[in-house]
C-alpha cells in the first residue's frame, strides 16, 4: 500500500441504472462475471457500497487481509457498522470454508446423468439460450463451473478461446459443457454439432479433453457424445 491518494472514480449506486447493479447482476448473470470491488459491494448493501467496498479493498489490500479484520475493526469503517460487518465477516468466513473443503467431497462426474444434475439448476429453467461450463480434474471431480453465455447462441457468437480461458486458468483436465433450449425440444442443431467437434478439436491442442456437450429442456436432457454428434473427429 502506498498510501496515496486513489484517482480511480467510483460511482454512486444510485447513479447506476438497475442493470449495472452489483446485486441484480449477481442475480441474473451469477457471481462469476463481477468483480471482486463488485461481489464485495453486494454483500456489504446500501447507498454507498460501492465506495464503501473499494475503501475496504485499498485499506486491507487483499481479501485475505480484509478476512483477517475483527468485526469490531469493520464496524469502525465509514458505511460499515456492526451489522453489515457481522454480515461481511460472516460471508468471508463461509469462503474460508469452502476453500477448506477437501477434494473428496467435490462432486464426481462418472456419467452424463451426473453432468445433467449439475446442468439442470442452472440452465434448465432459463427463458433465454445459456451456455455453462463444468471444469474438472484428472480424477473428474468438479472444480467449478461458469455460464459463458446468455442469450441467442450460435456458432459464431461463441469463442473456443474463451470457453477454455478458465479451465487452462484453473489446470483443468478435461470440461464439460451444457446449454438448454428454452422451447424444451432437445434435438441438436447443426450448430449446436458444429461447436462441439470446434471444441474437441480445440481439447486435443490444449491437452483439455472435451468430455461431453449436454442440451438441457427443463429436466430432460441429451448427450451429445452417448448420441456420437460432434466427437467423431471428422470433417463438418
Amino acid at each position: 500500500m502506498t498510501g496515496q491518494p486513489s484517482l480511480i472514480y467510483i460511482p454512486r449506486l444510485n447513479s447506476l441504472p438497475l442493470r449495472e447493479r452489483p446485486a441484480y447482476r449477481v442475480g441474473y448473470f451469477g457471481p462469476e462475471p463481477l468483480s471482486t470491488h463488485e461481489l464485495l459491494a453486494a454483500v456489504i448493501g446500501g447507498d454507498r457500497q460501492l465506495e464503501v467496498a473499494w475503501t475496504l479493498l485499498e485499506r486491507y489490500g487483499s481479501l485475505h487481509r480484509l478476512a483477517q479484520a475483527s468485526v469490531d475493526e469493520l464496524a469502525q469503517v465509514p458505511g460499515i457498522g456492526p451489522a453489515r460487518a457481522a454480515a461481511l465477516k460472516a460471508a468471508l468466513a463461509l469462503g474460508q470454508r469452502m476453500t477448506q473443503e477437501t477434494a473428496e467431497e467435490r462432486p464426481k462426474i462418472l456419467s452424463p446423468a451426473d453432468a445433467a444434475m449439475l446442468l439442470i439448476p442452472k440452465i434448465g429453467h432459463q427463458e433465454q439460450e445459456c451456455l455453462h461450463v463444468l471444469f474438472l480434474n484428472a480424477r473428474r471431480q468438479v472444480l467449478g463451473g461458469e455460464t459463458l453465455y446468455k442469450g441467442t447462441l450460435t456458432e459464431t457468437s461463441i469463442r473456443t478461446g474463451e470457453i477454455f480461458r478458465e479451465a487452462v486458468r484453473r489446470n483443468c483436465a478435461s470440461i464439460i459443457v451444457g446449454h438448454n433450449h428454452p422451447s424444451g425440444d432437445l434435438t441438436p442443431s447443426p450448430e449446436d454439432i458444429a461447436l462441439t467437434r470446434d471444441l474437441v478439436r480445440a481439447g486435443w491442442i490444449l491437452d483439455i479433453e472435451m468430455l461431453d456437450h449436454l442440451v438441457i429442456g427443463g429436466y430432460r436432457w441429451i448427450s451429445l457424445r452417448e448420441r456420437g454428434l460432434g466427437f467423431d473427429g471428422g470433417e463438418r
